[in-house]
């Protein structure tokens, strides 16, 4: 594999804790598709690690639960299956669970505050859309002999 997979800051996901997992894939390959494990189910122990700070294994517990993403016992499982090679797919599978991990895991967006669009501005486009109606009305033939 290329290397830790960065899940945000410093914090990467621990390879001692990554559980692999080979099978066929389906579709189409020809004679390859039907001797090579080349789908990847990569599989992680959320609630289990020490690699990710408290805070962020809570938020992403809870996260990924109410997602549906969680196993049993807080394990979170990911498959790749896009590539015939299965050092790519477990790449990609490696990749796509950093991602998931950093995802659920990062902080609440802040809260919006509300702003007053200031009144010269509200004043201003009403201003403008009463002129684009008078020069429409002023196309009209109506008044034309």
């Amino acid at each position: 594999m290329s290397g830790p997979y960065v899940i945000r800051g410093s914090v990467v996901l621990p390879e001692a804790e990554l559980v692999w997992r080979f099978s066929r894939s389906s579709g189409p390959g020809g004679q390859h598709v039907n001797t090579s494990d080349s789908q990847v189910e990569l599989r992680f122990d959320l609630a289990g690690t020490e690699a990710l700070p408290e805070v962020w294994k809570e938020r992403a517990l809870q996260r990924l639960g109410e997602r549906g993403r969680l196993l049993d016992g807080g394990i979170v499982s990911v498959r790749a299956s896009e590539h015939r090679s299965q050092w790519r797919n477990r790449e990609t599978a490696a990749v796509r669970l950093a991602s998931l991990l950093a995802e659920a895991s990062a902080p609440p967006p802040k809260p919006r505050r509300k702003t007053r669009i200031p009144r010269g501005i509200n004043e201003r486009r009403l201003r403008e859309k009463k002129q684009r109606g008078e020069t429409k009305r002023g196309r009209s033939g109506r008044d034309w002999h």
